[in-house]
C-alpha cells in the first residue's frame, strides 16, 4: 500500500501541511483585510461626528435635553444603521445614547484614544472602548463639544456598530468559506503536483538503494546483483548517498565473509576427512601391531615382539599428541579462557626450550642457535602459553627443515616489547600458501619429511596464544629459501588486554 511507503508518508505529511497552511494563511488574511478595512473606515468617517456637531446647532451651546439628543441621535442611526452614537462629558462619561435598555454596559469610555485621534498623534485604526461591550474596542470618530476652546463634552461615534457587526458577521461567514475553499483547492493542487514530483525525484534513490538491498538479501547474502546510478554512493553527498555507500561497504564485507565462510565449510569437511586419515592410520597401526602380538606371541621372538611394541608405543604417542591438539585448541577458543600473566625472563626461557630441543635436533641432525643480546628486560605474559608457543614454531621448524640445516631463535629489545624471531633454513612455503597457514587444521602441501601425525594445528594454536595477549604474529618465506616468524612480547601489561 502506498501509505506504507516512504513516497506515501510524506505525500501524508505534506497534506497535512498545507491544509495547516492553508487555515494559516486564511486567518492571516482575515486579520489583514479587518485590519485594512478598519483603517479605510475610520479614514473616511474621521470627521462624521464634527459633521453631526456641526448641523446640529444647539450642541454648541451645550443645550438639548437628552430627550432631544436621543431623538437627534435615533434619526442620524436610521440614516446611517452601521453607527452608534454616544455624548459624554470631559472625563469620558457616558450622558446621552439611543439604545435599548440593557444594551449599553459601559458608563464610561476611556478618553486616552480619543484624544489621539483629535490631536492626530495616532496611527489608524485608532481603537476606543465599545459602550455595549466589556471586552470589545472598536473605530470610531469624535468631535469635541464645544469645536472652539475647551471641551465640555465629546460626539463619540462608534464606526460599525452592532447592527453593522450582524450584517458582517452572516456574510462574512459564507464569504470566508468560499475564499478558504477555493484558496486552500489552488494551493492544495499545486503544491501537492509540484511536492510529489519532487520527492518523486528525491525518493528515487532510496528505491535504488531498497531494490539493491532486497535483490542482495534475495541472493543469501552472497553477491551484488547490480550497482547504483552514478549520483548515487558518493560519501561527499546527502545522508541517502552516504547510506549508499555504507551499504556498499557493508556487502562488500559481508560478500568476503560469505565466501570465507564458504571457505571455512569447505575446509572443514577437508579437514573431517584428513582428521579422519590422521586418527584412523595410527589407529589401525597400533591396533595391527597390537592384534600381531596378541595372535603370535608364543611364536614371535623377545626382540621381534618389543620391536612390535615400540611401534605401537610411537603410533600410540602420535594419537595422544594429535588429540591433546584438538582438546588444546578448543581450550583456547572458549570464551572463558583465562590467562595468567607474570613477569619473567624470556632469554631464560629461550635457553631451556633451545635445551629441550637439543636431542631431537642431534637426531635429525639439525643445528639450534640462540641470538640473546646481554641487557634483556624481563617480559609480562603466561609463560606456560608462550613456552607452548615456542615449542609449536620449533617443531614446526624441525619438520621443515632438512638434515644439516640451522634453526634461530632471537631475542631483540625495543621501548616497551621484545621481538621474538625463530627462523630456519628449511623447505619454505610457497608465497599463495602464506595467507593460510595460521588456518587451523590447514598443512603446507609438501614437505620433505612426513607429516607426522599432525593435522595443521600448531600454528593456530600459536597464532591464538599471541592472540590471547594482544599482539600479532607476522610469517615471512621464501621456497627452498627458509621461514622467519615473528612476534612480540611487551615488557609491560598490553594497553588493550588479553583479548577474549
Amino acid at each position: 500500500m502506498v501509505p506504507n511507503t516512504l513516497y506515501g508518508k510524506l505525500a501524508a505529511v505534506l497534506l497535512a501541511l498545507f491544509f495547516l497552511l492553508g487555515v494559516l494563511f486564511v486567518l492571516a488574511m482575515q486579520f489583514s483585510t479587518s485590519i485594512y478595512q478598519h483603517e479605510v473606515a475610520q479614514e473616511l468617517h474621521r470627521d462624521l461626528a464634527r459633521s453631526i456637531v456641526s448641523q446640529n446647532m444647539g450642541f454648541r451651546g451645550w443645550k438639548l435635553t437628552s430627550e432631544v439628543l436621543r431623538t437627534v441621535f435615533g434619526k442620524v442611526m436610521e440614516i446611517n444603521p452601521s453607527i452608534e452614537i454616544y455624548l459624554l462629558d470631559s472625563h469620558g462619561n457616558i450622558l446621552t445614547y439611543n439604545a435599548p435598555p440593557g444594551k449599553v454596559q459601559r458608563s464610561r469610555v476611556d478618553i486616552a484614544p480619543l484624544r489621539a485621534a483629535l490631536d492626530n498623534t495616532g496611527k489608524y485604526p485608532i481603537f476606543g472602548d465599545d459602550p455595549r461591550d466589556l471586552g470589545r474596542r472598536k473605530i470610531f470618530s469624535v468631535a469635541p463639544i464645544p469645536e472652539q476652546g475647551t471641551p465640555k463634552g465629546y460626539l463619540y461615534v462608534i464606526l460599525g456598530g452592532e447592527t453593522y457587526d450582524n450584517v458582517l458577521q452572516r456574510f462574512r461567514i459564507r464569504h470566508l468559506f468560499q475564499l478558504t475553499m477555493e484558496l486552500f483547492l489552488v494551493a492544495l493542487v499545486f503544491g501537492l503536483v509540484v511536492a510529489l514530483i519532487s520527492f518523486a525525484l528525491l525518493t528515487r534513490r532510496l528505491k535504488y538503494l531498497t531494490s539493491a538491498m532486497e535483490s542482495f538479501e534475495k541472493n543469501d547474502f552472497g553477491a551484488r546483483t547490480g550497482d547504483f546510478p552514478p549520483d548515487i554512493g558518493d560519501r561527499s553527498g546527502d545522508e541517502i548517498d552516504r547510506l549508499a555507500a555504507s551499504f556498499n561497504e557493508m556487502a562488500s564485507k559481508i560478500t568476503e565473509q560469505m565466501k570465507k565462510l564458504k571457505d571455512a565449510d569447505t575446509l572443514l569437511r577437508e579437514l573431517v576427512a584428513d582428521i579422519s586419515h590422521d586418527l584412523r592410520t595410527p589407529l589401525a597401526a597400533l591396533s595391527g601391531y597390537l592384534d600381531t602380538v596378541l595372535l603370535k606371541d608364543k611364536d614371535l621372538a623377545r626382540e621381534e615382539r618389543r620391536n612390535y611394541l615400540e611401534i605401537a608405543s610411537r603410533h600410540s604417542q602420535r594419537l595422544g599428541k594429535l588429540v591433546d591438539e584438538l582438546f588444546e585448541l578448543g581450550k583456547l577458543d572458549s570464551r572463558w579462557v583465562e590467562i595468567h600473566c607474570e613477569q619473567f625472563s624470556p632469554s631464560e626461557l629461550v635457553l631451556d626450550i633451545a635445551q629441550k630441543f637439543q636431542l631431537r635436533a642431534k637426531q635429525a641432525k639439525v643445528t639450534i642457535q640462540t641470538e640473546i643480546p646481554a641487557e634483556i628486560p624481563q617480559v609480562v605474559a603466561d609463560i606456560g602459553l608462550i613456552e607452548r608457543a615456542f615449542e609449536n614454531l620449533i617443531d614446526n621448524a624441525l619438520q621443515n627443515t632438512p638434515e644439516g640445516g640451522t634453526i634461530m631463535l632471537a631475542l631483540c629489545p625495543n621501548s616497551d616489547h621484545i621481538t621474538v624471531t625463530i627462523s630456519d633454513t628449511g623447505s619454505g612455503i610457497s608465497e599463495d600458501e602464506l595467507p593460510y597457514i595460521f588456518d587451523r587444521y590447514y598443512q603446507v602441501k609438501q614437505s620433505h619429511k612426513e607429516r607426522s601425525g599432525r593435522a595443521g594445528l600448531g600454528l593456530a594454536i600459536t597464532k591464538r596464544i599471541i592472540d590471547l595477549h594482544g599482539g600479532t604474529i607476522g610469517v615471512e618465506s621464501v621456497r627452498n629459501g627458509g621461514t622467519r616468524f615473528k612476534f612480540q612480547l611487551r615488557t609491560t601489561p598490553s594497553p588493550r588486554g588479553p583479548v577474549s
